[in-house]
């Protein structure tokens, strides 16, 4: 690549990075991306992913997290979580409304970084991760695309926004002991208006997309790595969503029972 191109792919990088962090910090969607600013592979993408992040690091708001696939032939899924949009166990959960008003979430379990996992040049071996792990929690990835029509997006423009990722909330630690099985529950979210009787229960059995939910996380810590990039004490870690998407009414309890790992309650409101 010749100088000059070099310079316009890095300045159509920041022009889409800057595009996609005001968006994401209104809480707004948009158009797809000019399609000069458009990423056409995964390098562009996930540069425009880390320029966002550089910014928004700048502005005291540093990724806190990630969430993550195992990759396929097909697509690489990985994206920083950000500071301002974690929450830990609180009673309210803001979030930015579908356009039908509603709170989409993905129901997940998060992995906390207990020791530093810096940058180097051999890959972190499987018992060394485990050994720097901290907390698992039941969590909440919280969903909202910053393009008006997200079905137009293809992978790479999902990628660049932070594939439709706009927060984190962290519940209780998992109450079962290590030999448990994770890989699948019996979800179900009973949902009431105050104080009443649960007005609604969504069932569904919560299969996890990769089997084994640490698959993603052994994945991603090594992938960083090789990009330069360590993961920090207080980091969390999802590895995907046990039952896809879940649409659910904004103010009103919801409590949520991830089979025999644990349960939680809390009401979404609107950012």
């Amino acid at each position: 690549m010749s100088q000059t191109d070099a310079k316009t792919q890095l300045e159509s990088i920041n022009a889409a990075a800057l595009e996609l962090a005001q968006r994401r910090a209104k809480g707004e969607a948009g158009a797809l991306l000019e399609e000069v600013l458009r990423p056409k592979n995964f390098p562009q993408a996930f540069a425009i992913q880390q320029t966002i992040a550089q910014q928004f690091s700048a502005q005291g708001n540093p990724i806190a997290g990630w969430k993550c696939l195992v990759p396929t032939a097909e697509k690489t899924v990985v994206a920083p979580i950000y500071q301002h949009d974690v929450y830990i166990e609180t009673v309210e959960c803001p979030l930015y409304p579908s356009s039908k008003g509603l709170a989409r979430v993905e129901p997940e379990l998060a992995f906390e970084i207990g020791s530093d996992l810096p940058p180097r040049a051999t890959p972190y071996l499987e018992a060394e991760i485990d050994a720097a792990l901290g907390k698992t929690r039941l969590a909440l990835e919280l969903i909202k695309s910053r393009y008006q029509n997200p079905s137009e997006a293809n992978h790479f423009d999902a990628l660049a926004d932070g594939l439709v990722n706009q927060g984190l909330w962290l519940g209780p630690e998992l109450l079962a002991p290590a030999e448990t099985e994770t890989g699948h529950f019996t979800l179900s979210v009973d949902v009431a208006a105050d104080g009443q009787q649960a007005s609604e229960t969504l069932q569904k059995a919560a299969v996890h997309p990769n089997g084994f939910p640490k698959a993603g996380l052994y994945w991603l810590i090594n992938f960083l790595s090789a990009q330069g990039i360590g993961l920090t004490r207080g980091q969390y870690v999802i590895t995907g969503s046990y039952a896809g998407v879940l649409d659910l009414p904004l103010n009103q309890h919801c409590q949520f029972h991830y089979g025999e790992l644990g349960q939680f309650g809390l009401q979404f409101v609107a950012k």
